[in-house]
């Protein structure tokens, strides 16, 4: 039966849905699989891809089995391979058998949990998931939270719960209410932090200007006499000092900011304090290996991103806070058309905790990896990325022609090569370095990012990936070596 037959103006029917679907339950298994046969990054250039494909959408419906062939043939290959064990760049979001599984479900019940009544399991199955992963990873009751898409968007609503709570009242009026304001509205974060905190501040009206970046120390974690000052003085010139973001796992370094100390000013100041945990969160549920957060108890918001090393598919970012009142207050509207009137006592409605009213149903996936896994599951493989990322810095810190730019507090490590015996300028190097990596990522076995530290051009290698072995990095090593030792050969 073909869906475009007039006679049959509804949905693809569920006898050739069921047939499709085990087509592309094949197609996904097989990726799976085979993943690793593919060139991490495909070897194409910007702007090869758009030309093969039509220029405009059919007039005619056409058959899923072409559509699949076309999928295999344009889509798959031409795809960065984030699933790839070789893929060590960035941090990894990998989606895990369970996660995609879940994926599939939330896909077929199509709810929209903005408001209790219209989905009382995504409503009540996200208040679950929230709390289990609060225990997991050692926070006290006090946390309750939501789930978001990105860091990006959870560190926004944080940060306007922190503007709410300064008593501006912009939620209501707008900073153009208040002008005597001006740009004196300031935000603390270090000079390692995520770029999505000055996003947030563009967003928000408060601009790039607000945030003061603090200067960090020779390992890259911020500076509590710097932050301190900065404080003080911005009081002193009659300015208005909202927040303080500190972070768990610095974008390019990985590095720690002292939490603790960071609270204590920030309790002294009246500010709220953010904590950005979006990568390297997940280490709390080792209670082994918590010492980095010692302190996060204290803040006022946390963001952890179970997309990247909890294994969850796009999207799905953790947004816990001690203060959900403050959250509800920056985005609380409640029109006539979503008021719950057959209900003596109505439900959270997640949409008054957050900038947008259609929200996907997050935390299924994550139920169903959770009891999957168990916490047990994820605490081995949590682990053994530890575990890998100590070797590999061993062999680094072990070769006299490689040096290791930054601590390793987690998994991620920051190299370069630097010859012993050969008197190459820091231009040279960090042009050496570069085409090291273009060598190692050109030969599609692995994938490798890059970021400057102190100025300096570091490589990046970073094990987030469910699927990635010892031995994927022993071939990265490998392969930065033989490109090393290529380099400026004629």
């Amino acid at each position: 039966m073909r869906t475009d037959d007039p006679a049959h103006l509804g949905d693809m029917p569920p006898a050739e849905f069921r047939s499709a679907a085990h087509a592309v339950v094949d197609l996904m298994a097989d990726y799976l699989e085979n993943v690793a046969s593919f060139p991490v990054f495909p070897p194409i250039e910007p702007g090869s891809l758009r030309p093969r494909f039509p220029s405009s959408a059919p007039e005619t419906a056409e058959p899923i089995a072409a559509i699949l062939a076309d999928y295999s043939a344009l889509i798959e290959p031409n795809a960065t391979h984030w699933q790839h064990p070789g893929f060590l760049a960035y941090f990894a979001t990998s989606a895990s058998g369970p996660g995609i599984l879940g994926e599939m479900l939330t896909a077929v019940l199509g709810q929209n949990p903005m408001v209790w009544r219209t989905s009382p399991i995504g409503t009540e199955l996200e208040q679950v998931v929230v709390d289990w992963l609060r225990q997991a990873l050692g926070l006290p009751v006090e946390f309750d939270g939501l789930l978001t898409d990105t860091a990006s968007i959870s560190t926004l609503i944080a940060l306007a719960a922190a503007r709410e709570a300064a008593g501006i009242d912009a939620a209501a009026k707008g900073l153009a209410a208040r002008p005597e304001l001006g740009a004196g509205l300031r935000l603390y974060a270090s000079t390692e932090a995520h770029s999505s905190i000055d996003k947030a501040c563009m967003t928000l009206g408060l601009g790039r200007e607000s945030v003061v970046h603090i200067p960090t120390n020779a390992r890259f974690e911020l500076e509590p006499a710097h932050l301190g000052a900065a404080i003080a003085a911005d009081r002193a010139a009659g300015r208005l000092p909202l927040a303080i973001v500190a972070t768990i796992g610095t974008t390019s370094s990985t590095s720690v900011d002292p939490i603790a100390a960071i609270a204590d000013i920030a309790e002294r100041e009246g500010l709220w304090l953010h904590v950005d945990a979006a990568y390297a969160g997940p280490v709390a549920m080792l209670p082994a290996r918590r010492a980095p957060f010692a302190g996060w108890e204290r803040a006022d918001s946390i963001v952890i991103n179970p997309h990247k090393w909890l294994f969850t598919p796009l999207d799905a970012s953790l947004l816990l806070t001690r203060r959900m009142g403050q959250l509800r207050a920056a985005f609380s509207l409640v029109p006539e058309y979503l008021r719950t009137l057959d209900r003596e006592t109505p439900g959270r409605d997640y949409n008054e905790y957050s900038p947008q009213l259609g929200r996907r149903f997050r935390a299924l996936k994550l139920w169903i990896q959770l009891r999957w896994f168990g916490l047990e599951g994820i605490r081995a493989r949590l682990e053994a990325h530890l575990a890998i990322a100590e070797a590999f810095a061993s062999w680094v810190d072990a070769d006299p022609d490689w040096e290791r730019l930054a601590p390793v507090p987690f998994s991620t490590v920051c190299l370069r090569w630097r010859p012993v015996g050969r008197d190459l300028d820091a231009a040279t190097l960090d042009a050496a370095n570069a085409a090291i990596m273009d060598t190692v990522n050109r030969n599609g076995e692995v994938f490798l990012s890059h970021t400057r530290l102190s100025g300096v051009f570091a490589i990046r290698l970073a094990i987030g990936n469910i699927r990635t072995e010892q031995r994927h990095v022993e071939r990265a090593w490998a392969l930065l070596r033989e490109a090393a030792a290529e380099w400026g050969v004629p």
